[in-house]
């Protein structure tokens, strides 16, 4: 195993930029305080493994619990806060092209996982090693390719053991052609017709494979997607409001504020003035993210009490990591 120290804290608003292709660090790295008073919001992938402690790590507004064998995959761009710290975890983090070549899906594994019995070993192992590795061997071409081939037997791990999810369907195709999209879109158009225009589908398509998949219009996938973009950028930067507003579109801020205060149920400015609070009591928060398509594509903020899971609770075997695998490196 490797130890290490929390690194130096960054800014304010914005996890580390970490250069490196592949690295393993502590989850301290990635506060943007060391009491992570606000969200940061994450620049690389990530796959969070804790290792120590329990607590709660708040996921675009969610709460996901965590205890020793407990995985989280993030997503670049969503906003992470880790109330805390009460407990202790390794992230290895990665650049997509790392990936390149490679037949594996780094969407597959889902948002939150509490690992158990061979599947935990495994993982665990995995991870272990890969921390050892980055901080063992030299940034070379050699080294380079063992710690993309370790990272790919991790996500094909974790792939396996979430393939009892359901056969699917015509409309989950069309939805994920949908949420890409609109990934790239947002800031742009909110119009379903555009977006039925570039997929060369039917505004009526796009909306049933939106309902089937989410229970929401494929207008309210959007919506959501633009709203939850705004919350990230309110709770985790200090960008006036307006700017946040014609950054997602709107040329002028009473528009943006109505639009908030429609999704969310508060304006932009109350929802930044409750950013520094702790977890308790009534919050701000969305519904959980849609699975098992990936990031969090929308889901409507709603004010409610703390304490729900995400992606339908969290009931499972407990596990127990063999000891903390806290590293740093690169490839």
């Amino acid at each position: 195993m490797v130890f290490t120290g929390p690194s130096p804290a960054p800014p304010i608003g914005s996890a580390p930029p970490v250069p490196d292709e592949i690295a393993t660090f502590a989850l301290a790295a990635l506060a943007g305080d060391p009491g992570w008073r606000r969200p940061v919001i994450v620049e690389q992938e990530l796959l969070i493994l804790t290792t120590r402690g329990h607590g709660d790590a708040e996921l675009d507004f969610h709460l996901l619990p965590c205890r020793p064998g407990t995985l989280l995959r993030v997503r670049a761009g969503q906003a992470l806060r880790c109330a805390g710290p009460q407990f202790d975890a390794t992230v290895v983090s990665w650049d997509p092209e790392a990936l390149r070549g490679f037949d594996v899906d780094p969407d597959a594994p889902v948002t939150w996982r509490q690992l158990a019995g061979e599947d935990e070993d495994a993982v665990i192992t995995e991870v272990s090693q890969l921390a050892v590795d980055c901080q063992r061997h030299p940034d070379d071409r050699t080294a380079r390719a063992l710690l993309r081939h370790q990272l790919a037997v991790l996500l094909l791990r974790l792939t396996l053991a979430g393939a009892d999810r359901p056969t699917p369907r015509p409309e989950d195709e069309t939805f994920h052609r949908f949420r890409q999209e609109v990934e790239h879109r947002y800031p742009h158009t909110r119009r379903v017709e555009d977006y039925a225009a570039d997929l060369r589908c039917s505004v009526r398509t796009l909306t049933r494979a939106s309902l089937a998949v989410t229970g929401r219009s494929a207008k309210q996938v959007i919506d959501e997607r633009v709203a939850l973009q705004a919350g990230r950028l309110l709770a985790a930067t200090d960008q006036p409001i307006a700017q946040i507003g014609r950054q997602l579109g709107f040329s002028e801020p009473t528009n943006f504020g109505r639009f908030f205060t429609r999704e969310v149920g508060v304006s932009p400015g109350a929802f930044r003035a409750a950013r520094d609070h702790r977890a308790t009591g009534r919050v701000v928060r969305p519904r959980p993210p849609v699975e098992p398509t990936g990031a969090n594509v929308g889901g409507r903020f709603r004010a409610g009490a703390l304490g729900e899971a995400a992606n339908g609770g969290h009931a499972g075997p407990s596990g127990s990591p063999t000891g903390p695998a806290r590293g740093t490196g690169r490839a």
